[in-house]
């Protein structure tokens, strides 16, 4: 299951993106918003909270940039959250990070460039071996702040 979250600027973006991946066969928890305006760091904390608590695996976030979602993203302990607007990003950030959020901005990229870099995203394992050392760097760093 893939939690899935938006403010006002990506209603549409995340409906195309529920849309075209559902078709694929990924079930979606579609988390808001819809159309109301509302401010990013709730939504952001909706969708982690699913990744952190198991009920999804993975979640997508999108704002006008994907910037300030990904900030407040990645205050969760746990979350590994990227910024991506180009398919190695993409790839790279699950394959090498293991992110478990991507960020998308429905401002910066196309709808169709969007559903891309999910489906990129969604189906890209992480390669774990050498970078999972650097994973738990990260852990830690968690751990100390």
């Amino acid at each position: 299951m893939i939690a899935i979250g938006c403010d006002h600027a990506g209603c549409e973006m995340k409906r195309i993106i529920i849309e075209t991946l559902s078709e694929k066969g990924w079930d979606f928890c579609d988390l808001g918003c819809n159309g109301e305006a509302c401010d990013y760091p709730f939504i952001a904390e909706k969708v982690c909270t699913e990744i952190i608590s198991g009920r999804c695996d993975m979640g997508i976030l999108i704002c006008g940039t994907g910037i300030g979602m990904s900030m407040a993203a990645n205050k969760i302990n746990g979350i590994r959250a990227a910024v991506c607007g180009d398919s190695f990003s993409a790839k790279y950030t699950r394959l090498h990070n293991n992110a478990n959020v991507i960020c998308l901005g429905a401002r910066t990229i196309g709808c169709g460039l969007a559903v891309e870099l999910a489906d990129i995203f969604l189906n890209t394992n992480f390669e774990g071996g050498r970078h999972q050392r650097r994973i738990d760097m990260i852990t830690n760093l968690e751990k100390k702040g």
